[in-house]
């Protein structure tokens, strides 16, 4: 149930395809067309000059559904730790409903108004959601199950891209008569949820953890997996509520300044960097123009053909992420991806010296959104979760919430000028992005496959102690601080 949150910003955000039907409703609106709706359709080749302010406030559509996200990622924390993970998820869904009332009745009153103030309510809602849906997750998910269940998260989200691909099609929902009901369709998923949540336990760790209600996280344990002993369960909770109340509460302020977490913030807002800045929305901002040049009569199919693929290439990465490893994954998808920005720019350059060099590009662009939805798209959204104990972890999924959306925002303000700038060389910005990233990876993020959240902990706590000329094996400093590496190795 708590997956369908996560399709509704999908569903909300990808409304390209009906551009042009929505750009004249704002014209009209605006007294610079006529009433009457020019007979575009959404493959026309035509060129329309459009009028500045329609530019403005179509700009203003798209982005400030990005900053209605980084606002509300910051609250995060304070909405799950308020009344708990699923509450805090039926309660974010009257914003959802609200949203999809706005746009839906945007023909009702001055469309550009009605849709900008219901992709802010949307946009607000998602940075809530894209949050909580981790965090609720990865504390109920088996070990072993762990980023199978985290990799939902984006196979729903990419699903959700492919719904909104198909319905925008002209015939459907993307023409003059329906593009307010695909757009305001957003909020109906919330209704469905929210039927559904309270069938959804609360998250045992958040009751035994932050609330101290033993008993209550008992039944959720077995309500989670049926008839079983849970003292495992229940000791692990134990042990890691006694290092949280040995540390002050955990804000976002204190994880920023706290040097006790550095390591694990800062692999966590490099893994959302890595996610945003590797090119994947530049690819789908580059992708119908290509797929023209390839001589594609009807690009619009061509990307809806990339939208199957990223669906597929996500679900091989919930087969896989619990067998080969987040980290191992993450570094095949970047450096993959990497070669890929490569072989795009060199497709660009040379296509109009060799024909053939547009079906290079057009390889390039699969084989990148395949190596993206294989470990860059999934997992940044739920390592977050186990890189940091209970303490910790809202505040920090909400650090790297408002990471993430901040980043999307940017690059969406920004590549139409970099691409004017840089021209067919623009992918090479990104190669470069890339290769830092594996680069990184391979450095410095953790395996947490198979790991307890304690014993990741543990992990970055021995990475603090290790500094050189600590290590040492004899007698008197050296074995203390022996010592002190072994009492916080949980396998010792």
């Amino acid at each position: 149930a708590s997956i369908f949150v996560v399709m509704l910003q999908s569903v909300c955000c990808n409304f390209g395809q009906s551009r042009n039907v929505i750009e004249q409703h704002y014209g009209r609106s605006l007294g610079v067309l006529p009433e009457e709706p020019l007979l575009l359709s959404e493959n026309s080749t035509e060129t329309q000059e459009v009028h500045p302010s329609v530019v403005m406030y179509w700009s203003l559509s798209v982005s400030i559904f990005s900053i209605g996200g980084m606002v509300s990622s910051f609250l995060v924390g304070f909405i799950g730790d308020l009344r708990g993970r699923v509450k805090g998820m039926l309660m974010v869904n009257v914003l959802a409903v609200i949203a999809g009332l706005l746009m839906v009745m945007a023909k009702m009153w001055k469309p550009h108004v009605m849709v900008i103030a219901g992709r802010c309510v949307m946009g607000f809602y998602c940075g809530l959601s894209s949050g909580l849906v981790p965090m609720y997750i990865g504390e109920i998910a088996p070990m072993a199950y762990r980023g199978a269940l985290g990799t939902l998260h984006q196979l729903a989200t990419v699903t959700g891209i492919l719904l909104s691909q198909v319905l925008g099609l002209e015939f459907l929902l993307g023409n003059d008569y329906y593009w307010p009901l695909l757009l305001g369709l957003s909020g109906a998923p919330a209704v469905l949820q929210s039927l559904l949540l309270p069938l959804c336990p609360e998250s045992p760790r958040y009751l035994y953890i932050k609330r101290g209600m033993v008993e209550e996280a008992k039944k959720s344990l077995h309500r989670l997996k049926g008839e079983y002993d849970p003292s495992a369960d229940l000791e692990e909770m134990r042990r890691e509520k006694e290092e949280v109340e040995k540390e002050a509460q955990v804000s976002i302020a204190v994880l920023v300044r706290s040097s006790l977490y550095r390591q694990q913030l800062f692999v966590a807002l490099m893994m959302h960097f890595s996610q945003q800045l590797s090119g994947i929305n530049a690819i789908f901002y580059y992708s119908t123009a290509i797929f023209e040049r390839a001589g594609v009569t009807q690009p619009v199919y061509a990307t809806i053909g990339v939208g199957v693929l990223n669906t597929v290439f996500t679900m091989v990465s919930v087969a896989l992420v619990d067998r080969a490893g987040r980290r191992t994954l993450t570094l095949i998808g970047l450096g993959g991806m990497c070669i890929c920005a490569v072989s795009m720019t060199v497709g660009l350059v040379y296509l109009s010296v060799y024909s053939w060099m547009s079906y290079v590009s057009m390889s390039a662009i699969f084989l990148f959104v395949c190596f993206f939805e294989i470990g860059p798209g999934p997992i940044p959204w739920f390592i977050v979760a186990e890189l940091f104990s209970q303490g910790p972890r809202p505040a920090a999924l909400a650090l790297a919430g408002c990471t993430n959306w901040t980043s999307n925002f940017i690059i969406g303000m920004t590549f139409p000028y970099i691409e004017a700038l840089c021209g067919s060389y623009v992918f090479i910005l990104f190669a470069v992005l890339l290769f830092g990233f594996t680069v990184f990876t391979y450095l410095r993020v953790p395996e947490t496959k198979g790991k307890t959240f304690e014993e990741i902990a543990a992990v970055f706590k021995k990475g603090m102690k290790q500094t050189p000329g600590t290590r040492k094996t004899g007698t008197g400093t050296g074995t203390s601080t022996e010592l002190e590496q072994l009492k916080t190795d949980s396998q010792a």
